[in-house]
C-alpha cells in the first residue's frame, strides 16, 4: 500500500477510529467502575534440609531443596494444604474455588517460595496468604515428607515474609483498561475503515483514474453543489477556483495528440450524471476565451442538453444536417463574440447510433476542422450506447470524465473496454466532483486579484447571441 492509498485510508476512516477508539476508552472506564476492587496479598516461606554436619551435607542439602521446592510449590494449592485454611477461618467457600485465588511460585534455582492470595477484602486476603503458608510447611514437615527415626523431618520450611494488608488494589487497573480499551477500540475503528476502503470501488484517486483509463488526467474539477443552477462556471463565475480549474483543462488538452492532424475530441464518461455535458460546455468556452475558433456539437442525440446549457434554440440542428434538411452553416449558432460556434442536437431520431456512425456524421467533423481550431463533442456515455465509442473512431479520440467518489472502478474499467472494442481508446480523462483544494482556491483569488481582474471580464465577452447578433 503507497502513500496515497494510506492517506486516503486514513482521510476516509479518522472518524470510525476515534469514535472507535472513544468508546473503547469509555469501555474500559466503565468496566473499571464497575468492576469490585480485589486485593492481593502475599506470604514468602523458606525450604531448607535439616540435618547437615558438614560443608558437604550443606551442599547436597542445598541441592535437595531446590529438587523439592517446585513440588512444594504446587502443593501450596491442594486441598489438603486449603481445607484446614477454609476451617481455620470460616470460610463459605470450598477448596477448589480457594483454589483458583491462591498462586505459589519460586523463581529458578531458588528455595523461597511466594504464596499470592486474592481477595475483595485486603485484611482476608492476608489472613488466607498467611494460613496457606503455615498449613503448607505443617503438611510437608508432618505428612507428606515424614520425619525420620529421631522424629524430624528432613526438611525445614520458615516464613520470611509474613502477608500484610495491602492497602491499593490490584484490580480493576484503570490505566490498563482504558489504554487497553483506547488500543482496542482504535484497531476495531481502522479495521472498519479498512473494510470500508476495500468494500467502496468508487474511484478515489488520481492515480486509480489513471491506471483504468490508460492515458493521463488532463483536468480535475472540484464539486459544487450550485452546479446545477449555474453550470457555466466560466462565463458567470469566471474568478472561482473552478473557473480557473477549466483554464488548466483548456492548456492540457493543447497536449493531447499534439501530432494529429485532427483537433476533435469526444467528451464523454462511464455512465449518466458524471457532470460530461457541463465539462464540455465549460471546456468549449474556456477555449473561446483564449481566442481560439471552437465549435461545440452535441452528440448526444439521446438526452441533448448542449442547447439548453447555452441558452440557444434547439430545435435544428446535427440531426437536420445528417439527414440532407440544412447546411452546416445554418445549423452553427454563434455565441459570445463569435469565436464559439455551437452545433445543437436538433429533434432526437429513433436510429442515432446509425447517424452518428454515417459518412454523413464524417463529412460534418471534415467540414467543421476546416473551419475552427478545435471541435468538441458532448457524446452520449460508453456503457449503455456505443455511440462514443463510434464517434471516436472519426475524431481524435475519447476524453473520459469520471466522477471521483461515484463512478466505479467497475464502471471505469467497462467503459475503456468498449473504447478499446471499437478500435480506439482514451486520449485522457478529466476528474469531476473532485474534492476542493484550498490552497488551489487562495492562490487563483490572489493571483485575480492582483493582476487580472483589472483587464478581464469575461461576463461581458462571452454572451450567447442569437444569429442576428442580437441578445438572447
Amino acid at each position: 500500500m503507497d502513500i496515497e492509498r494510506i492517506a486516503h485510508l486514513l482521510r476516509r476512516g479518522w472518524i470510525a477510529m476515534v469514535v472507535g477508539a472513544l468508546l473503547g476508552a469509555g469501555a474500559g472506564a466503565v468496566l473499571t467502575y464497575a468492576a469490585v476492587p480485589e486485593y492481593q496479598a502475599s506470604t514468602q516461606v523458606y525450604v531448607s534440609v535439616t540435618g547437615a554436619t558438614n560443608s558437604s551435607e550443606l551442599a547436597q542439602g542445598g541441592t535437595a531443596a531446590e529438587q523439592k521446592v517446585q513440588s512444594f510449590a504446587n502443593v501450596a494449592k491442594s486441598a489438603r494444604v486449603l481445607q484446614p485454611v477454609i476451617q481455620q477461618l470460616g470460610l463459605r467457600e470450598s477448596a477448589v474455588e480457594l483454589a483458583r485465588r491462591v498462586s505459589a511460585q519460586t523463581p529458578i534455582d531458588s528455595v523461597i517460595v511466594t504464596i499470592s492470595v486474592v481477595d475483595p477484602d485486603p485484611e482476608q486476603a492476608a489472613r488466607i496468604a498467611n494460613g496457606v503458608g503455615s498449613s503448607l510447611s505443617r503438611v510437608i514437615t508432618t505428612e507428606l515428607e515424614q520425619p525420620t527415626t529421631d522424629g524430624v523431618s528432613p526438611f525445614r520450611i520458615e516464613t520470611i515474609q509474613p502477608a500484610i494488608a495491602p492497602t491499593d488494589p490490584t484490580s480493576p487497573r484503570m490505566a490498563v483498561n482504558i489504554a487497553g480499551g483506547l488500543a482496542l477500540g482504535l484497531a476495531l475503528g481502522l479495521g472498519i475503515a479498512v473494510l470500508r476502503v476495500a468494500l467502496d470501488t468508487r474511484l478515489d484517486s488520481r492515480a486509480t483514474v489513471e491506471a483504468v483509463i490508460g492515458a493521463p488526467a488532463i483536468g480535475e474539477i472540484a464539486f459544487d453543489k450550485a452546479v446545477r443552477d449555474r453550470p457555466l462556471v466560466v462565463l458567470h463565475d469566471p474568478m472561482s477556483p473552478r473557473a480557473e480549474a477549466f483554464r488548466r483543462l483548456r492548456t492540457n488538452l493543447q497536449f493531447l495528440d499534439a501530432g494529429g492532424s485532427r483537433r476533435t475530441f469526444v467528451v464523454t464518461s462511464s455512465v449518466p450524471s458524471e457532470g460530461k455535458s457541463t465539462t464540455a460546455a465549460n471546456m468549449a468556452i474556456a477555449l473561446a476565451e483564449s481566442g481560439m475558433k471552437v465549435a461545440l456539437i452535441d452528440g448526444d442525440l439521446r438526452r441533448p442538453r448542449v442547447a439548453e446549457l447555452m441558452g440557444l434554440e434547439a430545435a435544428a440542428g446535427l440531426t437536420d444536417i445528417l439527414i440532407g434538411r440544412m447546411e452546416l452553416e445554418d445549423a452553427l449558432q454563434p455565441w459570445g463574440k463569435g469565436e464559439l460556434q455551437v452545433l445543437p442536437a436538433g429533434q432526437v431520431p429513433p436510429n442515432p447510433t446509425e447517424l452518428l456512425g454515417s459518412a454523413a456524421m464524417e463529412a460534418v467533423l471534415r467540414e467543421l476542422e476546416s473551419l475552427v481550431d478545435v471541435v468538441i463533442i458532448d457524446a452520449p456515455p460508453l456503457l449503455p450506447v456505443t455511440d462514443a465509442a463510434i464517434l471516436s473512431g472519426i475524431s481524435s479520440g475519447a476524453i473520459v470524465v469520471a466522477a471521483m467518489r461515484r463512478t466505479t472502478r467497475k464502471q471505469l474499467e467497462g467503459a475503456s473496454a468498449a473504447l478499446r472494442d471499437a478500435g480506439t481508446k482514451a486520449l485522457g480523462s478529466i476528474m469531476t466532483m473532485a474534492r476542493a483544494s484550498r490552497s488551489d482556491a487562495y492562490s487563483y483569488s490572489y493571483r485575480y486579484q492582483g493582476t487580472q481582474r483589472a483587464h478581464m471580464d469575461p461576463v461581458v465577452a462571452l454572451e450567447p447571441v442569437s444569429r442576428h447578433n442580437g441578445p438572447i
